[in-house]
C-alpha cells in the first residue's frame, strides 16, 4: 500500500495565527518590554525615534509627530491596533503624538512592503501594536510625571486575571492617561530662531477584556479611546491654532477551532479653529468593517509543513467634513486574501501571499509578495540566517485628496510600487555575552506618487515617481553575570529617496534630488548598565542633513540628541515605589525639524510610579 504523505491536521488545539508569521524574508523589529517601560510617558514617535532608523518628523512636545519609513511619506506607513488599520481615512496617516505607550502591550515595527499581508498604506513598512491577555493575578499601579516647561503627566491602571469556572478564564486591562503640556519656554526663541509656543492636553483610556475556555475558544473586547487638544499660539488671539481630535476604537473579537471573526467600528474627529474661534472646521469619519479568517494546518511529510491564512473583510467609510464637495461622503471597500508559510525544511521557511482590493470606483492592483528565510549555519553558539523578499505594494488615495473641494481630484488613482529586499542576521553566545547582528538592503519603486502639485495652487495629482534605497544595519549586545546586567544597540540607515520622472516643467529642476525631509543618514544608540534594581540607560539619536526645498538648495543642519536616564526601585510591603530621573537632549543641541521652528534645549523630568505587588487569585 502507498504511504500516504499528505496528512491534514486537525487545527483545534491552535488558535489564530500571527500575521507576523507570514513575513518570512522581510526586516521584523519587536520592541522588547523594557524599552516600552523606559518609554511609558512617552509617545510612540518619541520611542521609534531612538530606536528605529524610521525618521520621525516632530513639530515639538505634544504636536504633530510623523514618520518617513524608509524615504516615503507619512502616508506610506500603515498602523494597526490589533490587526485593524488605525490611519485616519481622511488624512491618510497617523499622528503618533495621540498615541501613548501606555495604549499597547507589544510592539512590532515591519519593514518594506506588506500590503499583501496588512493591505493598503504598507508602503514604506508597518507599526503593529497589539493587546495580550494577562496572566492569573492583579497588579495596579499609579505613575506621575513632573518635568521641564510646567510639563505634568499622570497614568493609572490595573492589570487582573482569574478562573470564572472550570472551563473559562477572564483577564483584562485597564489604562487611563491624562498629558498637559504647558510648554512655558524661558525663551521665546534660540538662536534667533522662534520657539512655538504651545499647550497640550491629552486624555485616553484603555480597556480589553479577555475570556478564554479550555477548549481553545477566545473572546475578546478591545476599547480605546484617546482626545488630544492642541493649541498653537495661545496668548496671541491673531494668529492662534486649536486643534483637537478625538478617536474613538472599539473591537470585538471571536476565535476558536482556526476561525476568527472580528467587527469595528472607529469613529475619527478633527475640529480646526483659528483666530478667536468663530469659524470651526468639523470632521467625523465613521468606519464599520468586520473580518473573518481561517488558519489551516498541514503535515507533508516529505516537503515539510504548510500553515495557511485566508479570509475576507470589508469596511463601511462615512465622512462628514466641511471642506467636501458633498456633505456626506460614503465609501465601501473589501478585500479578499490568503497567506501562506511553508516549512520547507528546519532550516527553510517560505512565504506566498496574495490580496485583492475591492473599493468604490477604484481598481486597486492584485497585490502579490513571496519571501524566503535560509539558516545557513545553526549550532549551538552560532546561527546565521539570510533572508529575502519581492512584494508589491498599493496606497487607496485618502477622502482629502478625491473629495476636498477645488483642490482634490475624484479621479486620482491608487499609488503602487514594487519592493525588494535581501538581508542577514546572526546570532552568537560567547561566554556570558549575547550579540546579535543584521543587514538589510532594500529598493522600492513608487508609481502614482500622490503629490499636492505647488505649480498648480496644490491641486493634488498623480505627479510623481518615487525610488528609494539604502541599507539599514542594526547590532546588539547583551550580558547577564548575577546582579550585573548591561548591554547596547546600535543602528545606522543610508537612504537615497529621489523622484526619478519629470512631469512638467517644474518637475524637471528636481528629478533625482533628496527628497524633503527624508535624511539620507541617520543612526541610534541605546545602551545600559543594570545593578540589582538601580539601571542607568543612555539614548542617542544622530540625524543627517535633510533638505526643506525640493531642489535641494535649502537645508537644516544634522544634529545628535543625548538623554540619560537613571532609576531605582524597592519594595514597602506589597508596593514597589520605582523612581526615574530623565534628562533629554543633555548636550543642550540646536536643531530644526520643521517650519523653520527650533526644539528645545536640554529638558528634564522625574517619574514616580507606585504599584501593588502582583499576586495569585483562583476565583471560582
Amino acid at each position: 500500500m502507498a504511504q500516504k504523505d499528505t496528512i491534514l491536521l486537525a487545527p483545534v488545539t491552535v488558535t489564530a495565527v500571527s500575521p507576523e508569521r507570514f513575513m518570512s524574508g522581510l526586516k521584523l523589529q519587536k520592541v522588547d518590554s523594557a524599552t516600552l517601560s523606559n518609554f511609558r510617558f512617552q509617545n510612540l514617535g518619541d520611542l521609534l525615534m531612538f530606536n528605529t532608523p524610521i525618521a520621525i518628523k516632530n513639530y515639538g512636545p505634544g504636536q504633530l509627530s510623523t514618520a518617513s519609513f524608509r524615504g516615503t511619506s507619512a502616508n506610506h506607513t500603515a498602523v494597526l491596533w490589533n490587526g485593524l488599520n488605525i490611519n485616519s481615512a481622511s488624512l491618510g496617516q497617523t499622528d503618533f503624538s495621540t498615541i501613548p505607550v501606555i495604549g499597547f502591550d507589544q510592539l512590532a515595527v515591519q519593514y518594506g512592503s506588506a500590503a499583501s499581508i496588512v493591505g493598503s498604506d504598507a508602503v514604506g513598512g508597518s507599526i503593529l501594536l497589539n493587546s495580550i491577555a494577562q496572566p492569573a493575578g492583579f497588579n495596579s499601579h499609579v505613575s506621575q510625571r513632573y518635568g521641564s516647561f510646567r510639563n505634568y503627566q499622570l497614568q493609572t491602571g490595573a492589570k487582573y486575571g482569574f478562573r470564572l469556572n472550570d472551563n473559562w478564564n477572564f483577564s483584562g486591562k485597564t489604562a487611563l492617561n491624562y498629558n498637559r503640556m504647558i510648554n512655558h519656554f524661558s525663551s521665546t526663541e534660540r538662536r534667533r530662531y522662534a520657539l512655538l509656543s504651545s499647550q497640550t492636553i491629552q486624555q485616553g483610556l484603555v480597556q480589553d477584556f479577555f475570556f478564554r475556555s479550555k477548549n481553545q475558544q477566545e473572546f475578546s473586547v478591545h476599547i480605546w479611546l484617546t482626545k488630544n487638544k492642541l493649541t498653537l499660539s495661545p496668548k496671541e488671539i491673531a494668529g492662534r491654532e486649536l486643534t483637537l481630535t478625538e478617536a474613538y476604537r472599539t473591537m470585538i473579537r471571536y476565535q476558536f477551532k482556526g476561525w476568527s471573526v472580528r467587527s469595528s467600528w472607529v469613529r475619527d474627529v478633527i475640529d480646526f479653529a483659528t483666530g478667536n474661534y468663530s469659524n470651526l472646521d468639523h470632521a467625523v469619519t465613521d468606519r464599520f468593517s468586520g473580518r473573518v479568517e481561517k488558519d489551516l494546518f498541514w503535515k507533508m511529510n516529505s516537503f515539510g509543513n504548510i500553515q495557511i491564512k485566508t479570509g475576507a473583510e470589508w469596511a463601511n467609510y462615512r465622512a462628514q467634513l466641511t471642506g467636501y464637495e458633498k456633505p456626506l461622503v460614503t465609501e465601501n471597500r473589501a478585500d479578499l486574501f490568503a497567506l501562506t508559510r511553508w516549512q520547507v525544511t528546519p532550516a527553510l521557511i517560505m512565504s506566498v501571499n496574495l490580496r485583492q482590493a475591492f473599493i468604490t470606483k477604484y481598481s486597486p492592483p492584485i497585490t502579490p509578495s513571496v519571501g524566503a528565510e535560509y539558516c545557513l549555519i545553526k549550532n549551538e553558539g552560532y546561527d546565521l540566517k539570510i533572508k529575502g523578499s519581492y512584494a508589491r505594494s498599493y496606497r487607496v488615495p485618502t477622502l482629502n485628496e478625491r473629495y476636498w473641494k477645488t483642490l482634490g481630484n475624484p479621479d486620482i488613482r491608487p499609488e503602487n510600487g514594487w519592493n525588494k529586499e535581501v538581508g542577514a542576521e546572526q546570532k552568537f553566545v560567547l561566554n556570558e555575552n549575547f550579540f546579535t547582528a543584521g543587514v538589510t538592503a532594500y529598493r522600492n519603486r513608487i508609481k502614482n506618487w500622490t503629490y499636492w502639485n505647488p505649480s498648480k495652487n496644490y491641486h493634488v495629482e498623480n505627479l510623481q515617481e518615487v525610488l528609494t534605497r539604502g541599507v539599514e544595519i542594526q547590532a546588539g549586545w547583551m550580558r547577564n553575570s548575577g546582579i550585573l546586567k548591561s548591554g547596547a544597540n546600535l543602528g545606522y540607515t543610508l537612504n537615497r529617496s529621489s523622484q526619478e520622472k519629470a512631469y512638467d516643467n517644474y518637475a524637471a529642476e528636481i528629478v533625482g534630488k533628496q527628497l524633503v525631509f527624508v535624511p539620507k543618514h541617520s543612526g541610534n544608540l541605546n545602551a545600559f548598565v543594570q545593578v540589582g534594581n538601580t539601571r542607568l540607560t543612555s539614548q542617542i539619536q544622530a540625524v543627517g542633513k535633510r533638505f526643506t526645498t525640493f531642489d535641494n538648495s535649502q537645508f537644516f543642519n544634522g544634529y545628535l540628541l543625548t538623554n540619560l536616564l537613571a532609576e531605582n526601585s524597592w519594595s514597602l510591603g506589597k508596593i514597589q515605589v520605582n523612581i526615574q530621573g530623565q534628562i533629554n537632549n543633555i548636550t543642550n543641541a540646536f536643531y530644526l525639524n520643521v517650519r523653520n521652528n527650533a526644539m528645545p534645549g536640554r529638558s528634564y523630568a522625574i517619574n514616580v510610579t507606585l504599584s501593588s505587588v502582583d499576586f495569585k487569585t483562583d476565583k471560582k
